[in-house]
């Protein structure tokens, strides 16, 4: 469509009104990118991006994704003027009590909004992941009479998200996988928050990215609308088979000639200047949040055009669906929750004389896992030797094999999270990754965002304790679990065998409204046979279960999670009849099960308590309570045999005994 410079210029003034007009009536945000990029999100919204209002969620849209999340006003504007059911009230309502228009763009908060953003560098990660899984789609579902997916990801990052460690690892990542329907923005305007960009960087970033893969294009006026748009419309049409880089050289704050291009106009400094900026920008005196009949016009009828294109998709769509019964079938399948019951069901059990990793177990039950659910995928971050997480029936994603389901991350963790991120943002495929558990550290921030968005990520974390051994303290976790449980909707699922791990897998892969992290051994881990294994699997779905029960009046009660459990479990036999021992895999779970439930494996009256885990004891006390005992680590652990070390360290049955009969 011809550009209409004229129309989109008034529409640039009134959407930094707008952004003027809500920071200032809340005293609160940033002004600094809302301003300084506009001419960027009126070429988007006015004319380049493939979208629809109506439907936000449609399939083969256009992604974009405001990385430099500070800067929501952009988006909310944009998103108002272009249709979406964000009215003017919700502008109005900026960063207040449940409005859609909260502090930084939230996924499922606001229509429109392709991710949680705000931490820099991560919406650089989520467009990563987002494009993937384009290349995935158009790989398994693509015919050549129906070609459904086609879509391009676009990303705005300024320099604090290129300065971010996470951007750069998933940048890295997407120029080796020659992702190209991938387009970066980097609204270049030399300024980060504190000072001029200078005191901090002084890279060549266009060489940086011709580098590592990616073609660039620099635009000396990021201002200038037909120059976007001719650089948008390059990036979409090359044929170089790499993602692509639009440098554009912006003015920060652009509007409010006092802070405009300094670091004072990064946050909300410029406010006070709104009434002159206002003037200054054509607006209405005396007339807040105001726009124009004919700008509202022109996205009317841009929308309109919009519209009239998807409905030529929708009709492709339904031809394809009619033609390919099996592809449209396993596309549905995406919006369907798995069943734990269904997948448990097509996991064989284990030998009973069986003496496994509980990460060696998850890789016998992500097989029968996986070929269930034909869109999950599975990546590494460089360990897939040691993580044990390869879908052994398929290859490798890569430029040649987009239909790949095994994806090398490399030593990217903190990428890899954010990237996963993004393929669950996208909604097309399940995504599951793996490292080693202390590096769970690296990848947090990501974890903590996927938590928050209620994305259902899964994370295969192995090496979970001091039974690493003779790697020694750097990769022995102490804290690392207990610390990943306090993160609020995470699951942490910490299991004690084989048939406790496939109970983890299907308890993972039924929850849809947040992410699961396994927790697994390297070191071998016994049968539990004195538990049945329909108990010991079902019983990883509660949290929490009745692992052996008392055969007396019930006196005392051991709990343990992990490899932990199996001295619980021998510790009984030697106290005595009245002892009941719980299992207690994952806690989050456990506590979501009713007060009956909870009282029923756990009764208050009980109070000779012994907790069992080999990493720090605070989070036991809800369990055990200030009467009972807690077995634990409170250090850093030793570099000797795993054995050794449990030993050293007191995580044994005959401590459990001990601690028992001391109370």
């Amino acid at each position: 469509m011809k550009l209409q410079t004229d129309i989109l210029a008034k529409a640039c003034a009134q959407a930094r009104g707008l952004a003027l007009d809500a920071v200032h009536k809340c005293s609160s945000g940033h002004l600094g990118l809302p301003l300084g990029a506009t001419e960027i999100g009126a070429v988007l919204y006015g004319n380049a991006l493939v979208h629809n209002p109506d439907e936000p969620r449609w399939l083969n849209r256009d992604r974009f994704v405001l990385s430099a999340g500070h800067g929501s006003m952009f988006l909310y504007s944009w998103l108002h003027l272009s249709g979406y059911a964000l009215s003017l009230e919700e502008l109005k309502n900026f960063r207040q009590l449940h409005s859609k228009t909260p502090g930084h763009p939230e996924f499922l908060e606001t229509p429109g909004v392709e991710s949680t953003t705000g931490p820099l560098g991560q919406g650089v990660g989520n467009a990563v992941g987002m494009a993937m899984a384009g290349k995935m789609a158009e790989a398994r579902f693509n015919t050549p009479e129906h070609p459904i997916f086609d879509y391009h990801v676009i990303a705005l990052a300024g320099d604090g998200c290129m300065q971010e460690g996470v951007a750069m690892e998933a940048v890295a990542f997407a120029g080796h996988q020659k992702l190209d329907n991938l387009i970066l923005i980097y609204d270049s305007n030399d300024v980060t928050l504190d000072a001029m960009a200078a005191k901090t960087q002084s890279e060549n970033t266009a060489a940086r990215f011709k580098a590592i893969g990616w073609d660039v294009q620099t635009l000396v006026d990021g201002h200038d609308l037909a120059a976007i748009l001719k650089a948008i419309n390059r990036a979409k049409k090359a044929q170089s088979g790499k993602p692509q880089l639009i440098v554009a050289k912006t003015q920060i704050c652009r509007g409010i000639p006092e802070v405009a291009g300094t670091s004072k106009g990064h946050g909300e400094g410029g406010a006070k200047f709104a009434d002159a900026a206002r003037k200054g920008l054509g607006l209405p005196e005396g007339e807040l949040f105001f726009v124009s009949e004919d700008v509202r016009a022109y996205f009317t009828d841009h929308k309109k055009r919009l519209v009239r294109a998807y409905n030529r998709w929708v009709k492709t769509f339904e031809a394809w669906r009619a033609a390919n019964p099996d592809k449209a079938a396993l596309l549905d399948s995406r919006t369907a929750q798995p069943n734990a019951a269904d997948l448990l069901s097509k996991i064989p059990a284990f030998a009973a004389d069986a003496k496994l990793a509980t990460r060696a177990a998850g890789r016998d039950v992500l097989q029968p896992v996986a070929a269930a659910l034909p869109l999950l995928i599975s990546g590494s971050a460089d360990l897939h030797g040691s993580t044990l997480n390869y879908i052994a029936a398929d290859k490798d994603f890569d430029p040649s094999n987009r239909a790949g389901r095994n994806l090398r991350y490399g030593i990217r963790e903190h990428g890899m999270a954010a990237i996963n991120n993004g393929v669950a943002y996208d909604g097309l495929f399940r995504p599951s990754c793996a490292t080693f558990l202390v590096f769970a550290d690296y990848s947090r921030p990501s974890m903590r965002l996927a938590a928050l968005a209620k994305l259902p990520v899964v994370y295969i974390y192995t090496h979970d304790s001091i039974g690493v051994g003779e790697d020694g303290p750097t990769h022995q976790p102490i804290e690392t679990v207990s610390g990943l449980r306090l993160i609020p909707n995470l699951d942490v699922i910490r299991p004690a065998d084989p048939e406790e791990t496939a109970g983890a897998f299907a308890a993972a892969l039924e929850r849809v409204d947040g992410p699961t992290l396994l927790a697994l051994t390297r070191q071998n881990v016994p049968m539990l046979n004195d538990i049945p294994v329909d108990v010991r699997r079902n019983g990883v779905l509660k949290g929490g279960y009745i692992a052996v029960r008392e055969t007396a009046e019930l006196t005392h009660i051991l709990l343990a999670a992990g490899s932990e459990l199996q001295h619980a479990v021998a510790a009984a036999k030697t106290i005595g009849a009245g002892v009941r021992v719980v299992s207690m895999p994952c806690f989050e779970r456990f506590n979501r099960q009713s007060a009956e439930y909870r009282n029923e494996v756990l009764p208050p009256s009980v109070r000779k308590r012994v907790a069992i885990e080999a990493g720090v004891t605070p989070l036991w006390r809800e369990y055990v309570g200030l009467d009972g005992k807690v077995l634990g680590i409170d250090r850093f652990g030793i570099s000797a045999p795993g054995n050794t070390v449990m030993k050293e360290l007191g995580i044994t049955a005959e401590a459990v005994v001990a601690a028992a009969q001391s109370l």
